[in-house]
């Protein structure tokens, strides 16, 4: 795991090239604190910067950027190819080595593939996650590239003349030249998901690489001043349709399908020579995790939870059941409310460009905590999106079934009436709902849900539906002046896809745009903060097909999502220590912003910060905190977006344009 930067068509002004790399590397050393390194190729004015972060092949043989054998290629590369080895081994039958290798590293593995099989190719065959920079010396071309889902970010754009590309918008910042204009036109889908998604960044005309794509560039298209047209070498979507068209529906193989395809990907994703571990939440994603570790190894897997002073948000107990079950040599890191709160002013060094999932927080806690045990963890992360987790998947069949039979303007008046209850009356109701609901019926923030539905019940369709419901805010205009509204439905945010069920369709829209742009960032920043490498053994291709092999009342049924997931656990856990309601991974975000965080939030809501925005409505921001304050409603996430915008213009001082 690494960072990786780079500059391409030469510095403007005097400042030596590799001055300026060793600059914008050293603002990413979090990424890579074990070894630095630069290259140049002073006759293109192309010059990579890498920050090494140790994992596989500890040795200088594993130092970047590298060469190739045959001197054709040099490699900037961040990430882990997980069947490296099996690649080595076909490379080598097929007579492509023709030197022996320098060592062990995936970095050297990806240059003989390169040079054997080409590009795409290579990406095709190479399982894992990576960001990478490949100079084609012979062609004089940069090629940049991202892996399938997305895992390892990678931004570019032009600067002063000059193609700049890094691991973090931190390094960009250090380019020389480097202006930092906001993009006022992403503010309000920040504002409705609470990240900045997409192919834009936060700034203009920079630009972020999207998960399966690549861009191939020469010194022409710069001095021309346009990038090319990005290219697709790997799609989600057709994976997904592929694998519809080999569709399992013997339960007992679907499921052992899937099984063994995780089986394969987490052995891959245990080799690693530094200490290795898990994190474990007791939830149904890292107890299947753990358990398949545990179960192909004698010693025993190190396993960590976290575990909070309010006992509303702390599953450490549950983890711990199920460390003691599988036999797991567990660790429960113990975190405050205090910790959570000295975070916070740190979030916006942290994460580069405005982001608002408050489960950042604790994400960067076990993270920080973990790194001091282990280097390497592997985590539960998208099972949710391939196997049916989200409550979305069955709450919008069910709602829109309903709701479709229903009047338009009858629906709007049942939304008005489900508004005139205070939500915290709806939250008092659910807390003595408790003592006599089963606990599948027990819903945390009941209020806050049902305003929700409230909003969506005008839906005209049940992609509108959808787009309410995965979204954060779901009137984001209403924060902002009119000249800055974009005035577009939610539904068009989502394109229409056939050959696929609705539920499918929202899987796939969740593995595109919320796995990618919020949960994948969410780990990658946290993560990498305290130089941990994450690995996500659901984001393997092969367990991505499985998955797609499932029939739909496989991944849900009865109710409940990942139906699969469960009875493959069910193998190795007994069935009693899962079953509960799903927490996630919350803070008491509304109670801090009326508490320890009103101060730090008042300030970020003062004219001297929002006056620094001048696409925010300030009198509408105003409005939404005095009703926060005085608990007339629930928009501590609203609120959350608004003030990690101002945060960011507090700590960074970009330029608006």
């Amino acid at each position: 795991m690494c960072g990786i930067t780079g500059i391409f068509g030469g510095v403007p002004g005097s400042e030596p090239l590799k001055s300026a790399l060793k600059q914008m590397a050293d603002a990413i050393t979090h990424r890579g604190p074990d070894d630095s390194g630069t290259w140049e190729e002073l006759s293109a004015g192309l010059g990579f910067g890498h920050r090494r972060l140790s994992i596989v092949d500890l040795s200088p043989a594993g130092h970047q950027p590298m060469l190739s054998g045959c001197g054709r290629f040099v490699l900037a590369f961040n990430g882990e190819i997980y069947n490296h080895n099996a690649l080595r081994r076909e490379l080598e039958s097929s007579g492509k080595v023709s030197a022996g290798w320098k060592g062990h590293s995936d970095t050297e593995t990806l240059l003989c593939a390169f040079t054997a099989w080409g590009v795409e190719k290579t990406l095709e065959m190479a399982a894992g996650m990576f960001a990478i920079a490949l100079w084609d010396r012979e062609e004089q071309s940069l090629t940049l590239a991202r892996d399938r889902f997305g895992e390892k970010p990678l931004y570019y754009g032009l600067v002063a003349g000059a193609l700049v590309f890094s691991s973090e918008l931190k390094a960009l910042q250090r380019a020389p030249r480097w202006r930092g204009e906001v993009e006022p036109s992403v503010l309000e889908s920040y504002l409705r998901f609470g990240c900045v998604g997409g192919q834009e960044s936060i700034f203009k005309d920079v630009f972020k690489l999207p998960a399966g794509c690549l861009l191939k560039v020469s010194l022409l298209d710069i001095r021309h001043g346009e990038m090319p047209p990005v290219v697709r070498w790997w799609s989600p979507v057709e994976a997904a349709g592929a694998a519809l068209g080999g569709r399992n529906n013997n339960p007992d193989m679907a499921l052992d399908n899937v099984e063994q395809a995780l089986v394969a990907s987490i052995r891959q994703q245990m080799a690693a020579d530094v200490p290795l571990g898990a994190f474990l939440s007791g939830g149904v994603d890292s107890s299947l995790i753990g358990a398949l570790m545990q179960s192909q190894t004698s010693q025993k897997v190190r396993t960590f939870s976290v575990g909070f002073d309010d006992p509303r948000y702390d599953e450490s107990e549950h983890a711990a059941a199920v460390a003691a079950y599988l036999g797991t040599e567990h660790t429960t890191l113990r975190a405050t409310s205090k910790m959570a709160l000295d975070l916070v002013p740190k979030l916006p060094e942290l994460y580069d460009e405005p982001f608002a999932d408050s489960s950042q927080l604790p994400t960067c806690l076990i993270s920080a905590l973990t790194r001091q045990h282990v280097t390497v963890a592997l985590s539960g992360d998208a099972g949710d999106e391939l196997f049916g987790g989200y409550n979305r998947y069955v709450w919008v069949p069910r709602v829109w079934s309903k709701l479709s039979r229903m009047p338009l303007p009858m629906r709007q008046t049942l939304g008005r009436m489900l508004k005139l209850v205070p939500s915290s009356r709806y939250d008092r109701l659910m807390c003595l709902g408790r003592k006599v609901l089963p606990s599948r019926y027990q819903i945390r923030t009941f209020g806050e849900k049902l305003y929700k539905l409230a909003d969506v019940l005008a839906c005209s369709s049940d992609r509108a539906l959808y787009g309410g419901l995965a979204s954060m805010n779901r009137h984001p205009e209403q924060l902002l002046r009119t000249d800055y509204r974009s005035g577009n439905p939610v539904e068009d945010l989502y394109p229409a896809l056939a050959g696929f069920d609705p539920v499918e369709w929202m899987m796939l829209m969740d593995t595109l745009n919320f796995m990618v742009d919020d949960v994948l960032v969410k780990v990658d920043r946290s993560s990498m903060a305290s130089s941990l490498e994450v690995r996500a053994p659901f984001l393997d291709p092969e367990v991505f097909k499985a998955a797609w092999q499932l029939p739909l009342d496989m991944r849900v049924r009865n109710g409940e999502g990942k139906w699969a997931l469960r009875q493959i656990l069910y193998r190795h856990v007994p069935r009693e220590l899962i079953e509960r309601p799903k927490m996630g991974f919350a803070i008491p975000l509304d109670d801090w912003l009326r508490g320890p965080l009103r101060e730090w939030a008042e300030d970020l809501l003062g004219v001297r910060w929002l006056s620094q925005i001048p696409a925010l409505d300030a009198k509408a921001v105003h409005l939404m905190w005095d009703r926060h304050i005085q608990g007339q409603g629930h928009y501590a996430q609203q609120l959350w977006a608004v003030l990690q915008l101002s945060a960011w213009v507090k700590h960074w001082n970009p330029s608006f344009g």
